[in-house]
């Protein structure tokens, strides 16, 4: 078995260990006191997901969607929602040129490689959907022509509760399409103290301070070995049946997905991965369930995260790894 392993997965080297650090250590100041919501957002990237974090305003999730953006240099575009956005000022349109006689297209924001979608939940659902396709597939089609995206074009989207005034709730489909949803919350105190002193600048900024961590191609070969993290027979069947358990729980209207299936796994490979480990163990698959689940299932209870718990405990672990 450990033949096996060894042939078909890879562990970060030193250098891409290092950066990860660096990327980590970035985040986290950015970011002040959730080390955790961190550890899942590299994870979500380095699986070749999209992030949906859904907070209150203010708690810090544009904030933590540019200092990522910031780490991984590329194009970086920011979509503001409200009502009135219209699906071509994100994907582009064709432009009748005066001159030539001839239609040009112009580009949309989603042609970027990191794309910050905030407030999503403020457009309305016809522009919504103007990012499935771009999210599913890395591709828009505009006037039946298709036009490709890059490999790591990343959406991080964020969105108000529900409760908040001028929402509109992202359909199932387009849930699907992101990997994960997290939830920032309040800091410390400690931190929050931390903040306001980081506030008020002591010395100026250096070019240092803002060069980006990763170009692309370093962060498309971290993803591509991401993907050769093995996952034995036991572990997939073991997620098979914890996938088979959503769909037919009575608390569940929306059960698990293939493709849900898929990013789970996914995710866990980018776990693992992140833990200097060349295999996936079914901590890796509980460790990455909320995040991973919180945004797919319809989950019928008032505390989805204790149901999610309920699912992992009525699922034997499988022995061994």
């Amino acid at each position: 078995m450990n033949s096996i392993l060894d042939r078909h997965s890879s562990r970060p080297s030193t250098a891409d260990q290092d950066d990860i650090d660096l990327v980590r250590s970035r985040l986290n100041r950015a970011l002040r006191g959730k080390s955790d919501v961190i550890e899942y957002v590299i994870a979500c990237l380095l699986a070749r997901g999209h992030l949906l974090l859904e907070d209150r305003p203010g708690l810090g999730k544009t904030t933590l969607a540019k200092a990522l953006a910031d780490c991984l240099g590329g194009r970086f575009a920011r979509v503001q929602c409200t009502p009135d956005l219209l699906p071509s000022d994100i994907t582009g349109f064709q432009l009748f040129n005066q001159r030539t006689h001839e239609f040009e297209f112009r580009a949309g924001p989603v042609f970027s490689e990191i794309l910050l979608a905030d407030e999503i939940n403020r457009a309305t659902p016809r522009t919504q959907s103007a990012l499935l396709e771009a999210m599913a597939e890395r591709q828009v089609t505009i006037d039946t022509v298709r036009h490709p995206l890059r490999d790591e074009f990343f959406v991080i989207a964020t969105q108000n509760p529900h409760e908040q005034h001028g929402t509109y709730p992202l359909p199932e489909a387009q849930l699907d399409r992101f990997a994960m949803k997290l939830s920032i919350g309040y800091p410390e105190r400690e931190h929050e103290l931390t903040m306001l002193a980081d506030a008020i600048p002591v010395t100026d900024i250096t070019e240092t301070d803002v060069e980006s961590t990763w170009d692309l191609a370093h962060l498309n070969q971290i993803q591509r070995s991401v993907a050769r993290v093995a996952v034995i027979a036991s572990v997939q069947e073991y997620l098979v049946r914890l996938a088979e358990l959503t769909r037919s729980h009575r608390e569940i209207s929306l059960g698990l997905s293939p493709r849900g299936l898929l990013t789970w796994q996914r995710v866990a490979q980018a776990w693992a991965y992140l833990n200097d480990r060349t295999f996936v163990t079914p901590r890796d698959i509980q460790e990455v369930a909320w995040p991973v689940l919180s945004v797919r299932l319809g989950i019928e209870r008032d505390d989805p995260h204790a149901l999610i718990d309920e699912l992992l405990e009525q699922v034997p672990v499988p022995a061994g790894r």
